[in-house]
């Protein structure tokens, strides 16, 4: 019949990226993650100059100053930055649930324009203290933007595409790793006239974003379930999708509503109670903790000593630093394209098996690094081959995982766990892997072998593949580990409720 023959285009109908959407995930990309990657790598080239800074200040105020009180300053201002990450993540959950997605992305630029302005003035004004306590504020920005505009995008994107379009804020973080790079080449802005422009750049983004993001949809998820607001969640998924009929997906979203109902607005502490989220929860803190403790940061700190010792002048070191964080944006658009066809688990199994290989070969490289000529590139192209491991795997997938294991409830108080497990691994490798390079030398990226290798296992063991799936469907692939028989039906029987059981055992069973 003509109506059977319309709902069988219906079902085969598959979302699409339209304007709105793209225009959406650009904007917040490069309003929000843009600045997360600018600020990680903005003060590595003009470091010899703001130290001679902080120097100078503090020899006008207090007289000589000892190279570990310098080394202390600059230790601190680094890491003020994961610190404020931290901080940052800890607000995502109350902010989200507040303010809504997008609401929270525009909200959180004064984060960003603020500090701007107090690193443009610390020069003029004379003083470093402002740099430190800037580099906090930026940090709670980029601990929110982090997981912020994962979850809007994964949100907002159909499921089809929710893999290409939750790899673009990883994208837009190396864009701004490979900029701020840019920036820093010696006869651009890194130098003792240029640093502070350097610095203040930040607030640009948030400004753009500030004046364009108004103008597009908040989640309509969030406006549906969380608001109970269908009229402005229809009218947003039909912008969002470029056609009037949006019911089958708002259906969806209502039987994910009434799942969760008996659940109630989640905490962090209660997520940890539930059976029937225990695998993905623990999924989201390995995959973040192996994400940072695999060594990427630790890769890129050491990257210029290695090209200086593979005989590369030190001024030119500057331009393959640039040349590694070209890879990285390169191979990050590959994943875009690569992550509906090859699925998510593939692309993490690969990437922490590359990052495995590359430190192992890396330590092997560096410990014959003085006796034979040509070892020292080998050197280099271990840390291009790592850079490309995890530009594909390790650094996008963990958040579009994060995404799609959780449901709307939960979501929130997931990525505020994901944030700060993120923040605290970031914080203590910048910590520790001074004290690990000067104790082990090579031999340290032994333990990053060790740590990429662990993460494969447990990826290989526990994670399903989440392709295509809707987030209730994801959250059941789940089930038979954390031992519930359907997660809609367990969890409202957990919490004790009874509203819409039947109604989801019939769409489900």
């Amino acid at each position: 019949t003509i109506k059977e023959k319309m709902d069988m285009e219906k079902s085969e109908r598959k979302g699409r990226v339209t304007l709105i959407l793209a225009a959406a995930a650009l904007i917040a990309g490069f309003g929000s993650s843009f600045q997360y990657g600018y600020n990680v790598a903005v003060i590595n080239s003009p470091a010899p100059e703001m130290k001679l800074f902080y120097t100078r200040i503090y020899e006008d105020r207090y007289g000589p100053m000892s190279d570990n009180l310098l080394t202390l300053l600059w230790s601190v201002t680094v890491s003020m930055y994961p610190l404020g990450g931290f901080f940052g993540s800890l607000m995502v959950a109350p902010l989200v649930n507040k303010f809504g997605r997008k609401g929270t992305l525009l909200f959180n630029n004064i984060f960003s324009i603020v500090p701007a302005i107090m690193m443009g003035v610390s020069e003029v004004a004379g003083s470093f203290e402002i740099i430190i306590a800037a580099r906090f504020i930026v940090g709670i920005c980029a601990g929110l933007s982090s997981n912020v505009v994962p979850m809007y995008l994964g949100e907002i994107a159909p499921k089809n595409y929710r893999g290409a379009i939750g790899i673009v804020p990883q994208l837009f973080i190396t864009v701004g790793i490979l900029v701020a790079q840019v920036f820093g080449i010696r006869n651009i802005l890194g130098n003792m006239e240029g640093w502070p422009i350097m610095l203040s750049f930040t607030g640009i983004p948030a400004a753009i974003q500030l004046m364009l993001l108004p103008f597009f949809p908040e989640s309509p998820r969030y406006m549906l379930i969380q608001k109970g607001d269908e009229k402005t969640a229809r009218k947003g998924l039909q912008r969002l999708r470029g056609w009037e009929d949006v019911d089958e997906e708002l259906c969806e979203m209502r039987v994910e509503e009434q799942s969760e109902r008996a659940e109630g607005r989640l905490s962090v502490l209660n997520l940890f109670t539930f059976r029937s989220l225990r695998w993905q929860l623990l999924s989201v803190i390995f995959m973040n903790m192996g994400q940072q403790l695999s060594g990427v940061n630790a890769i890129y700190y050491y990257a210029d000593s290695i090209y200086s010792s593979a005989g590369v002048a030190d001024d030119h070191v500057q331009y393959v630093t640039v040349g590694t964080g070209a890879v990285n944006v390169f191979m990050t658009i590959a994943a875009v394209f690569i992550v509906e066809k090859s699925g998510r688990k593939l692309l993490l199994l690969i990437g922490f098996g590359v990052c495995c290989g590359a430190c192992v070969l890396l330590t092997i490289a560096l410990y014959f690094q003085t006796t034979l000529d040509w070892i020292p590139y080998v050197s280099i192209v271990c840390v291009i081959i790592y850079v490309i491991g995890h530009a594909i795997g390790p650094s996008p997938i963990p958040t579009v995982i994060t995404t799609e294991m959780f449901r709307q409830s939960s979501r929130p108080p997931a990525f505020m766990v994901a944030g700060t497990v993120h923040w605290l691994s970031n914080f203590t490798v910048g910590l520790v892997f001074p004290f690990l390079e000067s104790g082990l030398g090579a031999y340290s990226f032994i333990i990053f072998a060790c740590i990429c290798l662990a993460t494969l296992i447990y990826i290989w063991v526990v994670i399903p593949e989440t392709k295509n799936k809707t987030f209730l469907e994801t959250s059941q692939l789940f089930a038979h580990r954390n031992k519930v028989d359907i997660v809609a039906e367990a969890e409202i029987k957990e919490t004790g409720g009874e509203s819409g059981e039947e109604e989801i055992k019939n769409t489900f069973l």
